[in-house]
């Protein structure tokens, strides 16, 4: 069926239901960013691919709403689809509980499946709602019934993360965060977070696509823990380790029925923002629901000496792994076929080489031109292009090591670039360079320090609209709250202070639709500085090793300062990756060399 087809096919369930709105959201059972084939229902009768994005259907109307990443190729893979989008954000654009408050009659429906939506979303949704009497109906999954050919549910092999790496065993974790349940007053808590569960118990999994992480739930008191999860995925080995840890392996469609027995009085902790409707209405009456933030999330985001001390061997890798694809791009291009698709499989098998490389951390972006301005593009076998020498190439990768997860963008100037792409590489070098080299008091969060990386691109009447940063996890997501660099507010942003052992990337950048993107990325850690009177100052330390490319700088638009951390940044570069000689052949450092030198 084509999406028309299959968009007509959920209708006539709808109206079976007397449903006037049925809203199909990415998620899967456990709010994660990136999902399982098994649940990409959005996708499915949509045809939009992104990895963030709500349909809503009805009965004479069907629309998507998606973010600032997506817009370009939401509007693309819509066309002719009869599916309007809904730029998130953008003025005149109504959020989707808005727009179903005022387009909906007195006493309609609204249909979802209540384990695919958030108790938070739900809760919106009524507030708004609620004038006009709306009601739910969540028992069903209404888009499975129309996917005959569904993908089965992941059940891969689950596999430990020994301590070595990960720096605390999975019963001092338990054991923290069952303090943390303490100082909150709670007796259990729930968390449906993939990463989550995964960090807590040092295992890993691959159920969802450059993820490692595996399908579960866990509900934590304080004498017991209770792992609902695919048993066939775990050894007779990790189960043993499990129960020798007070954790008890449940089947994965168990945990509803295990809330719902939990014993009158009992406070639960739940993250309404993440655990799903379906979920927090098993929780019976006579307990009582505690909504608050998951303690595993701040444990989670500040890395232990052994994983930062695993980050930074990641990252000499990766380094040595993308500043030889840049070299090869750079000279092989126009002289054979490459391809955006075939260029990131030469990236892939570079990192391939590396040892402890477990794959990619998401889907490759190498943005050949006009594709760069497309902020998550991800190229195609109908899309992909032959590149020559001359434009920008993004490149946007990541790879997953066991010593941890790396993120990196480089932009690649594959001939002379013309002066404006010299003024706008320029311009967002000097918002990288400029966040990059923060000096900051302890307590400040990354809404503070966002318009750094803006400021030379604003002074121009120029933005990019996406965040600056965003956090990584260890071996996990490869992006990670709660720490954040971003400059927009709303009533449900948090302001999470720097700490020490967070990683964010700072990824400032600048897309003009139909010409190229450019995008400059390094992963960086916050450290503690010097302390004074004033108090305990912190800085970033950067953790990419890849050099930018000095042909698109047009130098007279770096301040002194400027160019002194371009060329303190090049010079760490080039001193820690040059003595791997053997990686490199001798044309290769002697242009790792030159494209080092001071500015």
């Amino acid at each position: 069926m084509v999406v028309a087809e299959r968009l007509q096919a959920l209708r006539r369930q709808m109206r079976s239901r007397s449903i006037a709105a049925y809203i199909v959201p990415t998620d899967d059972f456990h709010s994660s960013e990136y999902v399982g084939d098994y649940f990409k229902a959005r996708e499915y009768l949509s045809g939009f691919t992104g990895s963030a994005g709500t349909l809503l259907v009805e009965e004479e109307r069907a629309a998507l709403w998606t973010d600032g990443r997506y817009f370009l190729q939401a509007e693309s893979q819509l066309k002719d689809s009869g599916i309007i989008l809904m730029k998130s954000g953008q003025p005149g654009v109504p959020a989707l509980s808005d727009y179903l408050a005022d387009n909906l009659s007195e006493g309609d429906i609204i249909g979802f499946d209540g384990r695919c939506v958030t108790g938070a979303f739900v809760k919106k949704l009524k507030e708004k709602t609620e004038k006009k009497q709306i009601s739910f109906y969540e028992e069903e999954d209404l888009a499975g019934l129309v996917w005959k050919e569904r993908p089965a549910l992941s059940a891969e092999s689950v596999w430990e993360l020994s301590t070595d790496y990960a720096g605390l065993s999975r019963e001092e974790k338990l054991a923290k965060v069952r303090e943390k349940l303490d100082k909150q007053k709670a007796d259990a808590f729930l968390t449906t977070a993939l990463d989550e569960i995964a960090w807590l118990l040092n295992l890993r999994g691959n159920d969802v696509k450059n993820t490692p992480v595996f399908l579960a739930y866990l509900l934590l008191t304080k004498e017991r823990a209770i792992l609902c999860a695919q048993e066939q995925a775990f050894s007779g080995e990790i189960r043993e380790k499990l129960v020798s840890a007070g954790v008890s392996l449940q089947p994965y469609a168990s945990m509803e029925e295990r809330i719902a027995t939990l014993p009158a009085g009992t406070k639960l902790l739940v993250d309404e923002r993440k655990v799903s409707y379906r979920l927090l209405q098993a929780v019976p009456a006579g307990a009582e629901r505690i909504d608050g933030k998951s303690p595993i999330e701040r444990l989670k985001a500040v890395k232990t000496p052994q994983e930062t001390a695993g980050i930074r061997s990641a990252h000499l890798k990766d380094g040595l792994a993308v500043t030889k694809f840049i070299y090869w791009l750079k000279t092989h291009v126009g002289k054979e076929k490459i391809t955006e698709i075939s260029a990131a499989r030469k990236l892939e098998q570079l990192r391939s080489g590396m040892g402890g490389y477990l794959g990619p951390s998401f889907d490759p972006i190498i943005a050949y031109g006009a594709h760069g301005a497309i902020v998550h593009y991800e190229a195609t076998p109908e899309t992909d292009v032959v590149m020559g020498p001359q434009g920008f190439c993004l490149a946007d990768t990541g790879g997953h090591y066991l010593e941890g997860t790396t993120d990196i963008t480089r932009t690649i100037a594959l001939g002379e670039p013309t002066a404006e792409e010299k003024r706008d590489y320029t311009l967002v070098l000097k918002g990288h360079l400029r966040l990059g080299a923060a000096r900051f008091l302890e307590g400040v969060c990354g809404q503070n320090l966002d318009v750094l990386a803006r400021e030379p691109l604003w002074q121009a009447g120029l933005d990019y609209n996406h965040g600056t940063g965003h956090g990584v996890g260890y071996l996990l997501s490869v992006h990670e709250g709660p720490q954040s660099f971003r400059w927009r507010l709303t009533r449900d942003t948090a302001c999470v202070p720097l700490e020490e052992g967070m990683i964010l990337s700072n990824e400032p950048g600048l897309y003009r639709t139909g010409k190229y993107g450019i995008r400059h990325e390094n992963l960086v850690l916050v450290r503690k500085g010097e302390k004074t009177d004033f108090g305990q100052f912190m800085y970033l330390q950067p953790l990419t090793l890849v050099p930018f490319d000095r042909d698109a700088i047009d130098g007279r638009l770096l301040t002194e300062e400027e160019k002194t951390l371009l060329n303190d940044y090049h010079k760490t570069v080039y001193e820690t990756l040059s003595p791997y000689f053997t990686w490199f052949t001798g044309e290769e450092l002697d242009w790792l060399k030159e494209v080092t030198a001071a500015v």
